[in-house]
């Protein structure tokens, strides 16, 4: 009986930290084009570019000079 009184609390603490390490991002370019990336992206790789991944799923590749902001989503 112990254990089921443990287990909910675990649980659903381990949900509120799963949710929170994601960290919606818009990414935004020279050009105004936006993307809503799933976390925020990783920095300029050693080749000059952004990498990231989009809401949908799709993984993007930007130079770094042709972005002008990269802010957490509102």
């Amino acid at each position: 009986m112990n254990i089921r009184l443990w287990v909910l609390p675990a649980v659903m603490a381990g949900c509120v930290v799963l949710t929170g390490c994601s960290s919606p991002t818009v990414v935004t370019l020279q050009n105004g084009t936006q993307y809503i990336t799933k976390d925020a992206p990783k920095t300029k790789t050693k080749d000059g570019f952004y990498e990231f991944e989009d809401i949908s799923g799709k993984t993007i590749r930007v130079r770094a000079d042709e972005v002008a902001t990269v802010k957490p989503k509102d």
